[in-house]
């Protein structure tokens, strides 16, 4: 399984979100943004800068009772010739916030999950501006190019989120929708390094789960990271097999179930 430092992903956010301003630049406010339907160009871009400083506000407090989180949101700036600097500034603050004096520190866990608070925000964080970016260059006609290795530990993160207790809490749809009984779902990287992309999904009576590492499954899908990120957070059709690469072995019905029960937080 891939993991990326937290060094990488705070480069990361940094750089992903510079990509997304260009795209915004390049189609304009009014913009419509297929992939998150009934959002502009400045839906977006507000969602994402305002996601970033109230994110690092957590952080930087280290705000571990959920009660206590931030109310109040940033504000967009009017003039979009201002966006470019307002998400270069978000950015920087959010990847700051994550530094490496804060990375264990006592921070509240939306997941609720065994990662610490500052490494789940971290995540969360480089989620939203990988594939809101994706949603951003789409807009824009801009080709998208997501790092192998980022797209890796945005799809463990993806699957964290789906298993996690607090998406039984929240999500209870969806969690006992991929309940089963005992199916398995393989996904493989191709443009990884060997078991390094390779995800293996279970669906119990008692919840779904996931474990890194590749075996024998009722159905696997095999590709470049990016297309199964994109795929698993619905940005592509997984019938599209020609434009990502993408290759179904098995129950095509059992994949296409687990994507339909499986609206990520980024949706």
């Amino acid at each position: 399984m891939t993991e990326l430092t937290a060094e990488h992903a705070r480069r990361a956010i940094v750089e992903h979100t510079r990509r997304l301003a260009e795209s915004a630049a390049a189609a304009g406010p009014d913009a419509a943004v297929p992939t998150t339907p009934g959002w502009t160009m400045t839906d977006l871009v507000a969602h994402v800068g305002q996601t970033q400083h109230w994110v690092a506000e957590i952080i930087e407090r280290r705000i571990t009772d959920p009660t206590q989180l931030p109310t109040e949101m940033a504000v967009l700036p009017a003039d979009p010739n201002e966006w470019q600097a307002w998400l270069s500034g978000s950015a920087q603050r959010v990847a700051n916030a994550c530094s490496d004096d804060a990375l264990d520190a006592p921070v509240f866990n939306a997941a609720a999950d065994e990662r610490s608070g500052t490494r789940f925000w971290m995540s969360s964080v480089l989620n939203e501006t990988v594939v809101h970016g994706f949603d951003a260059a789409n807009a824009a006609g801009r080709p998208a190019d997501i790092d192998a290795g980022i797209a890796a530990a945005l799809i463990s993160n993806h699957f964290a989120m789906l298993t996690s207790p607090t998406w039984e809490m929240l999500r209870s749809e969806s969690a006992h929708a991929i309940r089963g009984t005992g199916q398995t779902l393989q996904w493989l990287a191709t443009d990884t390094a060997h078991d390094a992309g390779a995800w293996l999904v279970e669906r119990r009576a008692d919840g779904a789960t996931w474990q890194a590492g590749s075996q024998q499954a009722d159905v696997t899908v095999s590709g470049p990271a990016q297309s199964l990120l994109l795929i698993l957070t619905r940005r592509l059709p997984l019938t599209d097999r020609e434009a990502t690469g993408i290759s179904v072995d098995g129950d095509t019905d059992l994949v296409q179930h687990w994507l339909d029960n499986t609206a990520h937080v980024s949706d």
